[in-house]
């Protein structure tokens, strides 16, 4: 009997269980707030964000069509008074979306307000892609307060629609880099190349022309080529180039403060502007400023691509963590190397971070190592630029990598130090705000920049008061070699990386004929000591000699074939006219002392003849003037200096007379049969 009692209890209990099971689980979804004296107009209701997690609300998330792990959505319910609301019941709804409704799923249609006044739900989307529209919602009979969250389905093959995208915004923005370097090159190379090779003699001089030409042509490794060509060419000493390439450095991150500013929506102003002036200017110096204007353009609208196609890099997972990854210095530094490496320009890195940083993507403190790296990878473009370069370009660019690892080897211990200085002398978004990640990715790009020039500034100073001493280090691990054959003839001037620059390749051509100058001068003093002295090691000598301007005539010769076939200034082009015309005048005059005179003295060295006295010291005489006369040439071709030209066609009048004079006295000797003069 007892146990049919409790059978029947247990009958009637169960349903009556289940019932209130289901009475609780309805109210654990639709419950309303215990505290009836709430109304909706008392509350707020917004998505929360965090400093510490980007889309902390899971608004703005990007998905791949067909997965399945969506982060919540999380609103957030306050009183007047900031305080959270409990228990406060948010309906979340579908707004709009792509295809059809049925295809879209909210897990949870009503949610309750927790301790902290968040309340969430998450949503299953199509396979439609598009853009999603879902409301959260607090109401009443007559007050209603709403939020929408917006969430965005991408095709499957998003990433690679993503990478064709920031590739081809990368290709508009180093075209656009390159030509606004050229650009600017063209308009004001010369100037600038004048300005650093006659003002560097003084260090902080130097460093601050330096960083002066770089501004103006935006382009170090532009000014670095500079410094090599001055080398070459003795204009400079390898000691003084030091403090202009720290300038250099200091002067190219003015680009990178140029990119923080946001002027993308500009970008194609500047385009049509340049574009316009280009191609319907006639004045080349127009020409030139318009084509650094059309690439200022690019350089925006490159960015501005690129930052469309990160955007939805957002909220992807996979490529935050690597992100943050990059936070560990080693990975940093590497990263920053091999992509710069890669680019080829540390200022195209630099913009990459500032567009990742804009977009919410990356932190100052991540950024770091990578802009150590970014400045190291920049040497090593210049040590693989300078390959097949000689003795003097090789020194400038391993210079340039040490100082870059002296750079790299202080700040990477103080990464940390370097980021609060920064944060000190750089705006800084406010910590509690609640837009704080908005803030912050307008403020980063500008912080990121400013760390570029801090560096570099910062190292420039280290590193000047020991320009000397890096000089010699250098000059010690990189001694000059001697030639083990004397028949090796070389080239100390011709650079063919300098083809892209004509003016620069056309001082090289001008000094290495400066040599050819210098071994034809030789010739004509040997010579008449080979008559003198009988010397048959120096009418060798002479014949080697005849090779070598045959060497360097074919060599300048070519070199400045390639500079007229490409895009260059008539005036470039009547100035390698004139280069080669002054290298065939030099090669007639090594032909006579190789042939007729080299002849003449092979023969005399066999005979027992001698000159008279008074006719020696006639061509002695006249040898020195003539020596001189090849001296005052090669000032002239150096300086292109009227006066100078001007006095030399005058001493060539006079010398003209003088060897005349010289001639009909040698005849009269003759008609005197005094015995030591030849006929």
């Amino acid at each position: 009997m007892k146990a049919l009692k409790f059978f029947i209890l247990i009958i009637f209990l169960i349903p009556a269980m289940l019932y209130k099971g289901r009475s609780y689980a309805q109210q654990d979804s639709i419950q309303p707030n215990l505290d009836q004296n709430i109304s909706v107009s008392s509350l707020t209701i917004s998505k929360p964000e965090s400093y510490e997690k980007i889309n902390f609300s899971g608004d703005n998330q990007h998905i791949t069509a067909g997965e399945t792990n969506i982060r919540p959505l999380l609103v957030l319910v306050n009183k007047k008074d900031g305080s959270p609301a409990i228990n406060i019941p948010v309906k979340f709804a579908l707004i709009s979306c792509p295809g059809d409704k049925n295809n879209v799923s909210i897990i949870k249609t009503t949610s309750l307000t927790d301790s902290s006044g968040y309340a969430s739900t998450k949503i299953k989307t199509g396979d439609v892609p598009g853009d999603y529209e879902i409301s959260a919602s607090i109401e009443s009979d007559h007050e209603i307060q709403f939020v929408v969250f917006n969430l965005n389905l991408r095709k499957k093959n998003w990433w690679i629609l993503l990478s064709i995208s920031m590739l081809g915004g990368l290709g508009l923005f180093l075209f656009g880099m390159h030509m606004m370097s050229e650009g600017m090159q063209k308009s004001a190379g010369d100037k600038m190349r004048s300005i650093l090779s006659k003002l560097t003699k003084n260090r902080i001089i130097g460093l601050g022309l330096g960083a002066f030409v770089t501004m103006i042509i935006q382009s170090s490794s532009a000014t670095t080529v500079m410094l090599v060509s001055f080398v070459q060419s003795g204009l400079m000493r390898f000691r003084r180039t030091i403090a202009v390439m720290l300038g250099a450095a200091i002067g190219t991150t003015i680009t990178a403060q140029i990119i923080a500013f946001k002027l993308s929506d500009y970008s194609l102003l500047f385009v049509a502007v340049g574009a316009g002036f280009l191609f319907f200017s006639k004045k080349n110096k127009i020409k030139h400023i318009a084509e650094a204007i059309l690439g200022f353009g690019l350089i925006f609208f490159g960015m501005a691509i690129m930052s469309d196609a990160v955007y939805p890099l957002r909220t992807y997972e996979p490529f935050l963590n690597t992100l943050v990854s990059f936070e560990n210095p080693a990975l940093g530094i590497l990263a920053g190397v091999a992509f710069t490496a890669i680019i080829q320009s540390s200022s195209a890195s630099i913009g990459v971070l500032i567009i990742l940083a804009s977009q919410g993507l990356l932190s100052l403190e991540a950024s770091i190592p990578l802009i150590l790296g970014a400045n190291l990878g920049t040497a090593i473009t210049a040590i693989l630029a300078s390959l097949n370069t000689n003795r003097e370009a090789k020194k400038v660019a391993y210079t340039h990598t040490l100082i870059k690892i002296i750079g790299l080897l202080i700040f990477v211990w103080w990464i940390p130090q370097m980021a609060d200085l920064v944060h000190h002398i750089s705006p800084s978004p406010v910590s509690q705000a609640s837009n704080y990640m908005e803030e912050s990715s307008k403020i980063l790009p500008r912080q990121i920049a400013n760390t570029h020039t801090i560096f570099n500034i910062i190292l420039g100073f280290i590193v000047l008061p020991f320009t000397s001493l890096i000089a010699k280090f250098m000059d010690w691990i990189m001694p000059r070699k001697v030639s083990k054959s004397k028949h090796d003839f070389e080239l100390q001037y011709l650079d063919k990386n300098l083809l892209k620059t004509p003016a620069l390749a056309l001082n090289a051509a001008k000094q290495e004929t400066l040599r050819m100058i210098g071994t034809v001068q030789k010739m004509v003093k040997e010579i008449v000591i080979v008559f003198f002295e009988n010397d048959k090691e120096l009418l060798k000598k002479i014949a080697i000699n005849e090779k070598e301007t045959d060497y360097l005539r074919d060599k300048i010769k070519e070199y400045l074939i390639n500079i007229t076939q490409g895009n260059v200034e008539k005036e470039r082009v009547n100035e390698a006219f004139q280069i080669m015309y002054t290298i065939k005048e030099l090669e007639q005059i090594a032909d006579i002392i190789s042939g007729n005179l080299y002849k003449r003295a092979q023969k005399w060295i066999h005979s027992d003849k001698k000159f008279s006295e008074e006719g020696m010291l006639e061509i002695k005489e006249y040898q020195i003037k003539a020596l001189k006369q090849i001296s005052r040439a090669m000032e002239v071709f150096r300086e292109v200096n009227l006066e100078k030209a001007i006095h030399m066609k005058n001493k060539y009048k006079k010398y003209a007379e003088i060897a005349r004079n010289l001639e009909r006295k040698h005849y009269e000797r003759l008609a005197e049969h005094i015995d030591e003069s030849i006929c």
